[in-house]
């Protein structure tokens, strides 16, 4: 990856859906070289999809809850298990395997600390291993982004 892919990155992370005439203008290159260059970022997996990004507070997501999970065990089947649970509840919009005193955190978004209640009571408990589940919810959100630092 040299200085060009970087521009190449950058310019896609601010706009995702820019024509190639004008990526390859913000690059430096030329159309097809830029589109060459575009499609062996997508097929190494250094660009692995774009995105729309949604605003939660206009589809009324207000309340953002990270919840520390604890496993009574930790066996392989029961981690696999977890871990897809996870991904079938689009509630949880972010799960991380953790050090230290928790086993996972997951992000879960939720229109009210009520709708959170139910949400936690129905499905974060019965996840596969959940012995106790600690949740803190954000007051205010500070910095949000999906722009990485290329």
């Amino acid at each position: 990856m040299d200085n060009t892919d970087r521009r190449i990155l950058r310019a896609l992370q601010a706009h995702p859906d820019l024509p190639i005439a004008e990526l390859a203008e913000k690059a430096g290159l030329s159309h097809t070289p830029c589109w060459r260059r575009l499609k062996k970022l997508e097929e190494s997996g250094v660009i692995s999809g774009r995105a729309v990004l949604l605003d939660p507070k206009s589809l009324g997501l207000v309340i953002n809850v990270f919840a520390n999970l604890r496993l009574n065990q930790h066996d392989e089947e029961t981690l696999d298990a977890l871990e897809q649970a996870v991904h079938d509840h689009p509630e949880i919009l972010e799960g991380f395997s953790m050090s230290g005193s928790s086993d996972y955190v997951l992000r879960v978004v939720a229109k009210s600390v009520e709708d959170y209640e139910h949400f936690l009571k129905k499905v974060l408990l019965h996840l596969p291993g959940v012995s106790s589940i600690n949740s803190s919810f954000a007051l205010k959100t500070i910095k949000m982004t999906t722009v990485l630092p290329v």
